[in-house]
């Protein structure tokens, strides 16, 4: 989901990017698994690119003092993925929402968190192009990557 209200400044704002990619590595543990060859090669390297993401941000919060908020057991998927249709559905809207957290942070950040949260946005908006190039979807791009529709 892509957050509904500011956040009140720079660590609240990788706050919540750092749930949006908890909840990416959890969802693509479900995407994986209905995929094959190198659909499922591509599953493994993003859910390790959000993995990545989420130590790094772990990192940056409890060493700066923040607070970082604690992963939930599971998610609630938005639908049932049943097959590799629905497995690429979901892989681009995960992209899609970690994308607007990202996109979020961008204007409560400054410096070299900036450059971050731009980097992981551009990240989830190219992962994002390429599941829809996947799944045979059309348009490939978004006018504005991680901006709600």
């Amino acid at each position: 989901m892509i957050p509904r209200t500011a956040p009140a400044g720079p660590a609240e704002a990788l706050a919540a990017a750092l749930t949006a990619e908890y909840a990416a590595i959890w969802a693509y543990g479900v995407i994986g698994v209905r995929l094959a060859e190198a659909a499922r090669t591509a599953a493994r390297a993003a859910e390790a690119a959000h993995r990545s993401r989420r130590d790094a941000l772990i990192l940056q919060l409890s060493s700066g003092g923040g607070q970082v908020p604690a992963d939930r057991a599971g998610y609630a998927l938005p639908y049932p993925v049943t097959d590799r249709a629905s497995a690429l559905k979901l892989a681009v809207e995960v992209e899609e929402r970690t994308a607007g957290f990202w996109r979020a942070a961008l204007p409560h950040t400054t410096g070299t968190d900036r450059n971050r949260a731009l980097a992981a946005l551009t990240d989830c908006a190219l992962r994002a192009t390429r599941w829809r190039r996947t799944a045979g979807v059309t348009p490939l791009t978004v006018p504005f990557p991680g901006r709600p529709v």
